[in-house]
């Protein structure tokens, strides 16, 4: 909260608040991020908006159909998600972008909440560990069970309707900087998505543990 009281004091045109969740209830995909970055999702107010991550995300999706228009880096930018939402383990920034285990539980009643108000729930696409972790604690399995991997795919038939877990690396410019994260890598994670809501069966990537 300091830390938050801190940037709106520096910056008090930025949003400097929790993000809330961007995208339709009705969505079939929930996309889950770790947290808005300090001069992304923080200063925008919309998840992945302003930032590298946002960049390589948003071109994802709008190449395979799960988002349309155009990304301007602005929540005024007229960019849609189809048949998804974009939410974060973690609401608000945390200090050097490491959000602690305290917050990260404070924050799952939130995560508990949008899964909860999505009730054609299909597909979540976990991007790095932590948000796989949280992920897998509101969906009432224990992470120990459901080992985090990039490309690893969970089938959940006891979740609603049933949900497929998708893993991926975090989009952020380190881990596309040091090649831990190749685009291709990632638009192949939403391939999968894709062909799964879809109906169309595709051989999983391998699994990449991180």
């Amino acid at each position: 909260m300091e830390f938050r009281l801190e940037a709106r004091a520096r910056e008090p045109d930025w949003h400097n608040a929790p993000v809330p969740t961007f995208g339709p209830a009705s969505a079939r995909l929930l996309i889950v991020g770790l947290a808005p970055g300090l001069r992304g999702a923080n200063r925008t107010g919309r998840p992945f908006t302003g930032d590298w991550a946002g960049d390589l995300l948003f071109e994802t999706l709008i190449d395979l159909g799960f988002a349309r228009g155009v990304y301007d880096e602005r929540p005024d930018d007229g960019l849609a998600l189809v048949d998804t939402r974009i939410t974060n383990a973690v609401r608000c920034v945390p200090p050097q972008n490491k959000p602690t285990p305290a917050e990260i539980k404070t924050c799952r009643r939130f995560l508990d909440q949008t899964i909860a108000a999505m009730p054609r729930l299909t597909a979540i696409v976990a991007l790095g560990r932590i948000s796989h972790d949280s992920v897998s604690r509101a969906l009432g399995e224990s992470p120990s069970r459901l080992p985090f991997a990039h490309g690893r795919e969970f089938a959940l038939p006891q979740i609603g309707g049933g949900v497929t877990l998708f893993d991926s690396y975090h989009c952020s410019r380190y881990n596309t900087n040091t090649g831990v994260l190749t685009p291709q890598m990632f638009r192949a994670v939403f391939a999968r998505v894709r062909g799964l809501l879809d109906g169309v069966s595709a051989s999983p990537a391998p699994a990449e543990p991180r």
